[in-house]
């Protein structure tokens, strides 16, 4: 998979490999969400406003996924200093973004009815809000650098330093009472939600991967190709600016 790391052949897999993952993408949602909205029954307790987990769920596990998969790409740019890492980091940080962002909304939205308000200050909100808030400045980091690498550096070291936030999400509810449930999915004892719920989730959950998956190699590809067209875009004006002289010097 090494060769895969160079950037020409990354390019080459990517359109490969991206109309198979869009078109599994739209095949796993719409399985996902006929399973969530139509199979899938009402909760006992919370009705019908139990679906948006259909939605909050996923876009949770992926919010920190995508932050998994930047802390390697951010560990690819200061250890191996290779800018393929430095673009996949790049790419994955709005679409981090965009999931937690997801992932906030439909927890409010489901909180209103369940807790009666739409914001608590508990742990795993917190922390959530905290990991969104880094993804915004991680973003903002990037473009407030010009140059790549020094802006790939300086973002790769803040990814790593947010790393800490991961396991509090993870087991905020754990350590702390909160108001959030604790984790009924992946479990020791295995799941507490029943079949009929289970296999809509697990389906939406691969849905937003593979969703996931799509957009980063899309954007990858495109920031590599960004980084083609300024390097080509340098050099063009390093060539002009030689020309210009060249006469004058001649003259001189």
């Amino acid at each position: 998979m090494w060769k895969y790391a160079n950037p020409a052949n990354f390019l080459r897999l990517a359109n490969a490999v991206i109309p198979w993952t869009a078109a599994l993408t739209v095949i796993l949602l719409l399985i996902g969400l006929y399973g969530a909205f139509v199979t899938s029954p009402a909760d006992y307790q919370q009705g019908d406003s139990v679906r948006i987990m259909y939605i909050h769920v996923p876009a949770a596990w992926l919010s920190m996924f995508c932050y998994g998969v930047m802390s390697a790409s951010a560990l690819g740019t200061l250890v191996w200093r290779h800018p393929l890492a430095d673009a996949a980091q790049k790419a994955a940080a709005p679409l981090g973004a965009v999931f937690t962002l997801v992932c906030l909304v439909t927890g409010s939205i489901w909180g209103k009815p369940t807790w009666g308000t739409w914001w608590v200050w508990d742990a795993r909100l917190t922390s959530v809000l905290v990991m969104f808030i880094i993804y915004l400045g991680l973003i903002a980091l990037w473009h407030a650098i010009e140059e790549p690498s020094q802006a790939g550096k300086a973002a790769a070291i803040l990814t790593l330093v947010g790393v800490i936030n991961l396991p509090i999400i993870k087991f905020s509810v754990d350590w702390w009472n909160t108001l959030h449930q604790p984790a009924s999915v992946i479990r020791m004892d295995g799941p507490t939600i029943a079949p009929s719920m289970l296999w809509p989730l697990l389906v939406m959950a691969v849905a937003f991967t593979t969703l996931f998956v799509t957009l980063h190699l899309m954007a990858t590809r495109n920031e590599i190709l960004r980084r083609r067209l300024r390097r080509l875009s340098i050099i063009a004006a390093q060539e002009n600016r030689s020309a210009a002289v060249r006469p004058v010097a001649q003259e001189a």
